[in-house]
């Protein structure tokens, strides 16, 4: 499974004070300590930390690629600012993200297919967020359908079902589990399935408990990757449970260690 460390953003109070201060010391050691925790990737927002959006992408990508060696997923809405961060990044990147939106694809795939990178595609087009699986699905054969034709395979296309706070729309989490089962039907080989965990328990209590149970659920249905907390140690273990119960990594008496290793 994909653990794509979502601490690298601008939303984060010791991100943004990083950020304006130009210090790299606190990105730096947040980067490498998601990786140490189990994160194959890191997700890199600039979030409303600075008005000069390029100069803080190139900054942060620079201090996160000098500190580990792991794919860095450019996140952000702007081509421009995307095209800096994959350029930083030399390549070895994610695009974070499409939606199923003409004008959107038009500005993301091709960024993709020129740096040879895996995408992020969400499930929204011009009307919003559809409320059931099969309306994300309609989306994610549209994206899919798009990245062949820009000569992305299938499976560096990570679906993204959109997961919603649950306590404002409990029949979300749900529907999109049933869309990460359905993804895998979509083409042979199917298209990856990612999910933003925080967003299920935005504005709940007991995140991390809801967190935790969603990602376990999520994985049973065949998700790939997510882009969540790795310095939650009891999210990690869960998940690395969960993958060792379905047969996904190899049982021993201390599988968490061997995972970390």
């Amino acid at each position: 499974m994909l653990i794509i460390g979502e601490r690298i953003n601008g939303m984060f109070t010791d991100v943004k004070k990083a950020i304006q201060a130009q210090d790299p010391a606190p990105i730096a050691d947040l980067a490498r300590r998601q990786v140490a925790a189990g994160a194959n990737a890191l997700d890199i927002n600039v979030g409303p930390a600075s008005r000069d959006k390029l100069g803080a992408m190139q900054w942060l990508v620079g201090i996160a690629k000098e500190a580990v060696d792991v794919p860095l997923c450019i996140d952000t809405a702007n081509a421009e600012v995307m095209r800096v961060g994959l350029e930083a990044a030399e390549g070895n990147a994610i695009v974070n993200s499409t939606t199923g939106e003409e004008e959107r694809m038009e500005a993301t795939l091709p960024l993709a297919a020129e740096f040879n990178c895996p995408i992020i595609g969400l499930t929204i087009d011009a009307e919003g967020v559809p409320r059931d699986a099969n309306g994300r699905m309609e989306i994610a054969l549209r994206l899919l359908m798009a990245c062949m034709e820009k000569g992305i395979s299938a499976t560096d296309l990570y679906i993204d079902a959109v997961i919603l706070p649950v306590n404002a729309l409990q029949q979300v989490p749900i529907q999109v589990l049933e869309a990460i089962k359905m993804c895998k039907s979509l083409s042979d080989p199917p298209p990856q399935t990612i999910i933003g965990l925080s967003n299920v328990s935005q504005g709940a209590l007991y995140r991390e408990l809801l967190n935790r149970t969603y990602l376990v659920m999520a994985v049973a249905s065949g998700l790939d990757a997510a882009i969540c907390d790795p310095l939650d140690d009891e999210l990690m273990e869960a998940v690395i449970a969960a993958e060792v119960l379905l047969n996904r990594n190899v049982y021993c008496d201390d599988f968490i260690k061997a995972y970390r290793r």
